[in-house]
């Protein structure tokens, strides 16, 4: 146990870091481990390697994405957006080098090999640019004379511009999502939102119209027999055939024929081997984690810091939406993983960076910290008449 008078660095993290949004991620972590042995050998099974590969890649992974998170957490507000600016340029460059000489993978360019390791430079750019948006529209606020809001809209375009080059249109529409969170919750003139919004609504006509891929998407998703809907509705047999409790662990059947089971449909997989229950209670977590940082990120004086924390908030609570809403059947394939739960190094290392920028973000000051006086003060106090 910590002492509250030890003032060691790791005790001053220890007294104000949130504990139960800690404790959520890394169950979260630990819950992904469990669907990663459930989900993933049957898919290493039929690609010819052996049956725990992908678990095993999922435990390399978990404890550099643990000391991420909890390196990353011990950051101050500043030390926080110095190393989002740095994460975020450096993201952006790979980027650009993906569309050169990435590694392409049914019709897309979004990975990168250095030094042996596949890396998805868009999953770290996500957190990174949330803080750096959240800084331009803070510092615009305070102080406008500088134009962060038109820097910030130059960030979104060229992130935008990046991640439909690839094409990813899934993160696309998350960035888009949390970069119009943190306008609105800047508190910009409704026109402005309005004009965006419309924007928004004309990106999208044109990326159906122009876009075969996004238009066969969005028409398989409203008239499925126009198209091959096999993924979604093995995901949607998966979590019928669970029922209420489950199979049982290892005894699910359509994980064998499911593509993805281990990475967007790991959703599917855990209805069909523990039940709808299991699912409701990890839909309840990520609830919980969600309003825990919503209600941090509102209890903080500083623009930057609440506009930051609740950027990164909705970053992981959309994400997460998104990923449980195509198991569902209730909205077009994206590709997108389910935070902490899905396979993926890059994912889950990047959500652990975001989710430790969060951390760091909603730590108490260390001045609001309650310590016991010191020894030499109560000898110093007068004595009571």
């Amino acid at each position: 146990m910590v002492s509250r008078a030890d003032r060691s660095p790791f005790a001053e993290w220890w007294w104000t870091v949130d504990r139960f949004l800690l404790v959520g991620f890394v169950a979260l972590m630990l819950g992904g481990v469990v669907l990663s042995l459930a989900g993933s050998p049957a898919v290493a099974e039929r690609l010819g390697f052996d049956s725990f590969h992908f678990v095993n890649r999922h435990l390399a992974f978990f404890v550099p994405a643990l000391l991420v998170m909890l390196g990353t957490s011990f950051l101050t507000p500043r030390q926080a957006r110095r190393v989002a600016m740095v994460a975020l340029v450096i993201s952006l460059l790979l980027m650009l080098a993906v569309l050169l000489v990435g590694v392409e993978n049914n019709g897309s360019r979004r990975w990168i090999n250095i030094f042996g390791l596949s890396l998805q430079p868009s999953e770290f750019m996500k957190p990174a640019f949330v803080v750096v948006v959240a800084w331009l529209f803070a510092e615009n606020t305070r102080r406008p004379d500088i134009p962060g809001n038109l820097f910030a809209l130059i960030l979104l375009i060229i992130a935008v511009a990046l991640l439909i080059a690839e094409p990813d249109f899934g993160q696309t529409m998350l960035v888009a999502v949390a970069w119009g969170a943190l306008f609105f919750m800047a508190g910009m003139p409704w026109l402005w939102i309005a004009g965006l919004f419309a924007v928004a609504i004309g990106g999208m006509v044109t990326a159906y119209t122009a876009l075969p891929h996004v238009a066969a998407r969005v028409d398989r998703f409203l008239s499925p027999e126009s198209g091959d809907t096999f993924q979604v509705d093995t995901a949607m047999q998966a979590i019928l055939g669970g029922g209420w409790l489950g199979m049982g662990p290892g005894e699910g059947t359509v994980k064998r024929i499911l593509p993805d089971a281990h990475t967007d449909f790991i959703f599917a997989v855990a209805a069909e081997e523990f039940g709808i229950v299991i699912c409701v209670g990890l839909v309840v977590l990520f609830m919980l984690v969600v309003l825990r940082g919503l209600s941090d990120a509102i209890r903080k004086d500083d623009a930057f810091t609440r506009l930051a924390a609740a950027g990164l908030v909705v970053l992981f609570g959309v994400q997460s939406v998104i990923n449980m809403a195509v198991n569902l059947s209730l909205m077009p394939a994206k590709g997108m993983t389910l935070p902490f739960i899905s396979y993926g190094g890059s994912s889950m290392i990047a959500v652990a960076f975001g989710m430790g920028l969060l951390l760091s973000l909603t730590r108490r000051s260390a001045e609001m910290r309650p310590f016991p006086p010191r020894m030499n003060d109560r000898r110093m106090r007068p004595s009571a008449a």
